[in-house]
């Protein structure tokens, strides 16, 4: 067995995982970072000491169970994206404690991008290992994020994403937050937000211009504060908030496959975790989607990508 612990410190999730390169077998561990009531997130700042608190627990949890043995490998999310520039100060907490613990076992330590650890985790929980092998679409939804990629095979970097649409102001998840708040519901929202909808559901929706699979969500933002304020239901609101995101996501899909005809799509991120955004594009576009549990900020993709870099190949197992 050559085991893999890698680390994900990203704006609002602690997380390291454990796997077997060989079998695809291993856990995530993840924790939320405390975010004050009636708050939108969190500063760089304190995110960093949030982090820097929780990792060595989380750590202590995942290794300390018999099923694993030593790790032989380390790797990190070191960065947003695998671009020139993309810096977040989270991001050092994990990178900078796998490099520690490879110089001290004399091990390999990978460094990846937080974005392609959710493709990876999507791709390889989803069953799908041939993605990897040739052209795709895929979402990354997310509380800071809503980019739709095109994604190809790159002999470096596993995967090379180039943005080809989503928002150019506030993210889905930006959006679903902002929403639950104003709602009295905790930080993050998704979860609570779509069980408000589900209970009572509804079909209204506005429809976002779409332009070039390019959309704006910060008037929807406008709207959901003018409803709370004539006292609409919250049903309605929530109903609202994601009847909207999934015609817009829904929407740039269609005009991204009229570019790309033919490519799989695949949605990755915690906003991707909906039933109602997982049903729907699944029907429509036979979306592939991460499990739940991998949809959310995690390391397992790090993992992942770790082993393919160990292996040099692509392995065929899925996460078990």
């Amino acid at each position: 067995m050559t085991g893999i612990l890698a680390f994900d410190t990203s704006n609002y999730t602690t997380s390291a995982a454990f796997l077997d390169a060989s079998t695809g077998r291993g856990a995530n561990v993840s924790r939320l970072l405390p975010v004050e009531a009636g708050k939108l997130g969190l500063r760089q700042s304190d995110a960093v000491f949030a982090h820097v608190k929780a990792l060595p627990e989380i750590v202590g949890e995942l290794t300390g169970r018999p099923e694993y043995g030593k790790p032989e490998v380390y790797a990190a999310s070191v960065s947003p994206r695998a671009v020139e520039g993309s810096y977040m100060p989270c991001f050092l907490v994990g990178e900078g404690s796998a490099r520690e613990m490879a110089s001290a076992h004399h091990a390999p330590f990978y460094a990846f991008s937080h974005q392609q650890g959710h493709i990876a985790a999507a791709v390889y929980s989803a069953g799908r290992p041939e993605l990897l092998r040739a052209p795709f679409l895929a979402w990354h939804l997310s509380g800071g994020t809503t980019e739709l990629l095109f994604v190809q095979p790159d002999r470096e970097l596993i995967v090379r994403e180039e943005i080809i649409g989503g928002t150019t102001d506030i993210s889905a998840g930006q959006l679903i937050d902002r929403a639950g708040v104003l709602m009295g519901l905790g930080f993050p929202a998704g979860k609570a937000l779509a069980a408000i909808a589900a209970a009572e559901p509804g079909s209204n929706a506005y429809p976002v211009r779409c332009t070039d699979s390019r959309f704006s969500l910060s008037g929807m933002e406008n709207r959901v504060r003018d409803m709370h304020t004539a006292g609409r239901p919250d049903h309605e609101i929530a109903n609202f908030v994601l009847n909207t995101i999934l015609s817009a996501i829904e929407r740039a899909t269609k005009q991204a496959l009229l570019r790309y005809p033919g490519v799989p799509v695949l949605c990755s991120g915690g906003v991707a975790s909906n039933e109602r955004i997982r049903r729907c594009m699944a029907e429509r576009f036979d979306a592939a989607f991460a499990r739940p549990e991998l949809s959310t900020d995690n390391a397992m993709g790090i993992a992942v990508l770790a082993t393919i870099k160990l292996e040099g190949k692509l392995p065929e197992w899925t996460l078990v």
